[in-house]
């Protein structure tokens, strides 16, 4: 008789494929936060009587960029340390695109 610790070659136990995949849950959350901010950033960038645009969009840009990131290590997308440029945002947002994210 076979223990139950041990599994058929090739066959993983479901606790260790389920925690290859992201959580459904919190991708869907990470879509939903990018939503509202990308919304909040066309809104400073349209609205010209709105008071502190230059300091609201680098502060929205800054929470863009770290939904972002947390969005591309969820996806399993590279991300490097630092500042992000205009193209590694761009390559960021193609890339998860490509995985199928929307916001």
């Amino acid at each position: 008789m076979r223990s139950k610790d041990t599994a058929e070659p090739g066959r993983r136990h479901w606790w260790a494929r389920r925690s290859a995949r992201p959580d459904p849950f919190e991708a869907l959350a990470i879509q939903v936060r990018l939503a509202a901010v990308t919304a909040q950033l066309h809104t400073i960038d349209t609205d010209e009587r709105m008071f502190a645009r230059g300091r609201r969009r680098i502060a929205y840009q800054a929470a863009y960029d770290a939904l972002l990131a947390d969005a591309c290590r969820l996806a399993g997308v590279s991300v490097p340390d630092g500042e992000v440029s205009e193209d590694e945002r761009l390559r960021e947002e193609l890339e998860l695109t490509a995985r199928g994210w929307s916001w």
